[in-house]
């Protein structure tokens, strides 16, 4: 018998996927519209420690949340674990989204989750979150960049892992020197080393923003000089997490500019019915 057109060729089956997702610096308005539905298609939600129970709220109740916290200076669930659950998971069929807080790319270990879910034969899909940094600037009421005082911002990090140099503090505040931001995530446990390498090349005086739980509630700003940025954070009991910015860009603050997640009457979604995240990874510190 002939068959007066050909088949077209079969598709190899698609690999699974895993989408790393950020989930911004806290506020469920703030979450981007592609965050919102990564998080409704996901059924199994791999979420880390500063992500709160407003942000699952859009998640389906059928949604599997397992809380794999990670804090720099406190107990976490192991990497390599949270790589293998994921991989496990997407084998299974299962629609996988690694929820992480501000972007996933930004010290976010995303590059690290990708290797791992790559290597092991899975597709990885990103959707960048608004990072913490940028809305600790907007508390604080300032841009990162100024033509009159900044012309580029540097994201950095206190927190190193085990055995890893510190940053050249040095460095960054000949840079800093220079007209550059500094953005220093998970520092206010390194903060008097922070302030002892600046001020190697920066002036005491030089403006420093503190703001601890940027976009939430609970958000607290401090302006504050390099030379007392230790002593700032003990007088008002500051921790973490907290986002540290230096620079001259700070002495044209406005008290004037807030984010829309700080004025009344914010939107958010309707609570999630059965909320229960597998106590088997759950970490505390």
């Amino acid at each position: 018998m002939n068959f007066p057109h050909e088949l077209p060729p079969t598709e190899p089956p698609r690999a699974p996927v895993v989408t790393l997702v950020g989930a911004g610096p806290g506020h469920p308005d703030l979450l981007t519209v592609a965050a919102v539905k990564a998080i409704r298609r996901a059924t199994v939600l791999l979420v880390d420690d500063l992500v709160g129970d407003a942000v699952l709220r859009y998640a389906r109740p059928s949604t599997r949340i397992v809380r794999v916290g990670k804090r720099g200076g406190c107990r976490s669930t192991p990497q390599a674990f949270i790589e293998r659950w994921m991989i496990a998971e997407a084998r299974r069929g299962e629609r996988v989204v690694r929820l992480k807080g501000g972007d996933p790319c930004l010290f976010g270990r995303a590059g690290e989750e990708r290797r791992a879910l790559e290597a092991a034969g899975l597709r990885v899909e990103v959707v960048n979150g608004i990072t913490a940094g940028i809305a600790a600037a907007t508390a604080l009421g300032v841009p990162l960049t100024h033509r009159d005082h900044a012309h580029g911002v540097i994201f950095a990090t206190g927190h190193t892992r085990d055995g890893a140099p510190s940053p050249d503090w040095r460095s960054l505040a000949t840079l800093a020197s220079q007209g550059y931001t500094l953005v220093i995530y998970m520092g206010v446990a390194s903060a008097a080393e922070i302030e002892r390498g600046l001020l190697e090349v920066l002036p005491a005086a030089t403006p420093v923003g503190i703001v601890q739980h940027a976009s939430l509630p609970q958000e607290r700003r401090v302006h504050a000089r390099l030379g007392d940025l230790q002593a700032a954070l003990s007088r008002h009991g500051l921790a973490s997490p907290a986002i540290i910015i230096v620079g001259d860009v700070l002495a044209v603050a406005s008290p004037h500019v807030t984010a829309p997640s700080a004025q009344a009457g914010a939107a958010a979604p309707p609570p999630r019915a059965g909320l229960n995240p597998a106590p088997a990874a759950v970490q505390e510190c």
